[in-house]
């Protein structure tokens, strides 16, 4: 597709945006809890809250189920139990996608704006395709979107560079040319280790870690501003 002009931000020339899912674009918690607790209590243990469980996304659904086991064993547990256990989580969440993950206020218009000024748009996330792409196209998301690169489109995961350089090569532009937006610091340590910049979301999960990644080279209120920012800075 034809790119338009480069626009200027903060001397930055972003061309190409990188977007994370949850809790970047869906709140997307709620299901991810409803299905690690009925995992949990066909196990014969008792369910977590939604702040324990929420508080470990970010690494992949395997990730996401060892911390809960965790907390809900009061130990580690044996990769063997994890295991054992994932097709069963894997299998509940896949029931429940897009039942209860709703976009977050402005989500919609604002990638509505980014798409209408000609910006390359991507979703990378660490939630494997089977799950993404069904979730992006049940929640309205999967139009804005040219390129989706899920967990395991490459070899390693955020924070790893692999899947924003994936998506860089993608749209034949240079890191420092894609803006990273995200919620956590697993996005924005990516971001560093590709050389792309990176702005994050108040909101959103940050793997239990204390409030937003101060990390980030901007933090924006809402993702309404991010065409609202970068039209004032073409206008400059």
């Amino acid at each position: 597709m034809d790119r338009e002009p480069a626009f200027h931000i903060e001397q930055l020339s972003v061309r190409a945006l990188l977007v994370d899912l949850d809790g970047t674009l869906l709140e997307s918690g709620p299901d991810l809890a409803r299905a690690m607790n009925r995992t949990l209590v066909e196990r014969g243990l008792a369910e977590l809250h939604l702040p324990q469980i929420v508080s470990f996304i970010g690494r992949g659904l395997g990730h996401l189920l060892s911390q809960s086991l965790r907390v809900a064993l009061q130990r580690e547990p044996t990769q063997a139990e994890i295991d054992t256990l994932l097709p069963s989580f894997e299998a509940h969440y896949e029931d429940l996608l897009g039942f209860d993950s709703p976009p977050y206020p402005g989500v919609i218009e604002g990638l509505r704006s980014l798409q209408d000024a000609g910006f390359a748009l991507a979703c990378v996330t660490n939630k494997h395709q089977r799950f993404t792409l069904p979730l992006l196209d049940k929640t309205g998301l999967a139009p804005f979107f040219e390129l989706v690169v899920s967990g395991d489109t490459c070899t390693r995961k955020k924070p790893y560079p692999d899947m924003l350089l994936h998506a860089c090569a993608h749209f034949g532009v240079a890191p420092a040319e894609a803006l990273m937006v995200g919620d956590s610091s697993n996005d924005v340590e990516a971001a560093r280790a590709a050389g792309c910049p990176v702005w994050c979301l108040p909101y959103g999960y940050n793997e239990g870690g204390p409030g937003v990644p101060l990390a980030a080279d901007r933090i924006i209120g809402s993702f309404t501003e991010l065409p609202v920012l970068l039209a004032l800075a073409e206008a400059a």
